[in-house]
């Protein structure tokens, strides 16, 4: 499914990937993303679950707020997961100009990372 489904998704990733993409100007994905030939989005209502599931305990990561509608249209696609949600994945590099902003991802004492407030 192509099209927009909320203005901002958004991408958690180690700081050190993320700042050889901001090097690089622009972000090819994780290697999660290389092995599944896209990168992986998650919408505001969706990255707490992502990072509790793929992050769990990890510090030291970035949330990367990026604006949907800055993306090739014919790129973006909402697709099922196994759970049946649509998820957002790009097919291509992520250009640096969508990106609306960076913030740390840090964990609290009990080990949950703790989230800015989210756009949807």
């Amino acid at each position: 499914m192509t099209g927009i489904i909320t203005d901002f998704i958004y991408k958690i990733a180690p700081r050190a990937l993320w700042q050889a993409a901001e090097a690089a100007g622009r972000f090819d994905g994780a290697p999660v993303d290389h092995a599944d030939g896209f990168i992986h989005f998650s919408t505001a209502a969706q990255v707490a679950e992502t990072a509790s599931r793929h992050f769990a305990g990890q510090h030291d990561l970035v949330l990367v707020a990026i604006r949907a509608a800055a993306l090739d249209p014919a790129a973006l696609r909402w697709e099922r997961s196994r759970g049946g949600a649509l998820f957002p994945h790009l097919y291509g590099s992520l250009g640096l100009d969508a990106v609306a902003w960076v913030r740390p991802l840090p964990l609290s004492a009990d080990g949950r990372h703790i989230f800015p407030e989210l756009e949807g």
